[in-house]
């Protein structure tokens, strides 16, 4: 067991700091995320000419590092070695919570090993902000993010999540919005309510609400811009058990993955179910899967 104290004095390690930053509008910075990041050693920055017209505005000076998807590995030793020493580091990415969609997460889990104080700092982030204004059920939500890319990887998604009850949130670009749209009517139905919220927090704001068919042909007919959030409502009808996929409890994990695997199932989504049903812990099956445990 790990016990974390944000504000032990006595911490001889660095602190981690999350800070979020706004995905829009400036004013939603928060007094407090505006301190750490004057305060701190160093700033992890998911694009540091981004991030550096934010400092600008709010006349901050702290040294900047890159940290991003494509060189979190080669980066990841030196930060870990400040914070070792006792240096102090806020991690930001362009907007919104670090980790959620964002780089993030790699550093924190490797801090959280070392045993480094993380200490996140509330803000903005676009996924909540939406939900509480779509007229949606507001929880359980369930947070997705950015669905696959190609199209049959995201029919794919979309089918696994389609009988899901709560409230789904993805987030997508305007030049894939279409595309998602058309899948989404595809796998849920023509009926099924879904709101867009594009642009949070700027000047065009704006929320549409609707079917999958009333938004796809908004999509088809409307030049599309700005960053989306898409919310869809949860599923109302009865679930269908396929028996094709039951699991066989007289199989290893290994096996029964394998079972599911044979008869259409993608790895992860084999890997899902058989956690699911047998209510164990997804990463320990998928270890015992890839032969990792």
């Amino acid at each position: 067991m790990q016990q974390q104290k944000s504000f032990d004095k006595l911490t001889k390690t660095g602190t981690l700091f999350l800070v979020p930053t706004p995905i829009g509008n400036l004013q939603d910075m928060t007094p407090r995320a505006v301190t750490i990041l004057k305060q701190v050693d160093l700033i992890a920055a998911e694009d540091t000419r981004h991030t550096q017209q934010l400092l600008n505005h709010f006349e901050i000076d702290t040294k900047q590092t890159s940290f991003h998807e494509h060189n979190w590995q080669a980066k990841m030793p030196s930060l870990l070695t400040a914070l070792l020493q006792g240096k102090n580091i806020a991690q930001v990415s362009d907007a919104g919570m670090p980790s959620i969609s964002d780089p993030g997460k790699e550093l924190v889990a490797a801090a959280v090993e070392q045993n480094v104080t993380v200490v996140p700092i509330p803000g903005a982030t676009a996924g909540v902000t939406a939900l509480i204004a779509s007229g949606l059920v507001p929880q359980p939500f369930y947070f997705y993010g950015f669905l696959k890319r190609k199209n049959n990887e995201q029919l794919a998604e979309l089918q696994q999540l389609s009988t899901i009850r709560d409230t789904i949130i993805f987030y997508e670009s305007p030049h894939r919005i279409r595309k998602t749209l058309a899948n989404i009517q595809e796998v849920m139905g023509s009926d099924r309510k879904v709101v867009l919220a594009r642009e949070l927090t700027k000047r065009y704001e704006e929320f549409l609400r609707g079917t999958a068919q009333e938004l796809l042909a908004w999509a088809t007919e409307n030049d599309i811009r700005g960053e989306f959030v898409i919310l869809i409502d949860g599923y109302h009808g009865e679930v269908k058990v396929d028996n094709r996929l039951a699991d066989d409890e007289n199989l290893s994990v290994h096996d029964a993955v394998e079972n599911l695997i044979s008869k259409g199932l993608k790895p992860n989504a084999a890997i899902k179910q058989i956690a699911k049903t047998r209510a164990l812990d997804r990463q320990a099956v998928y270890s015992d899967y890839h032969g990792l445990a």
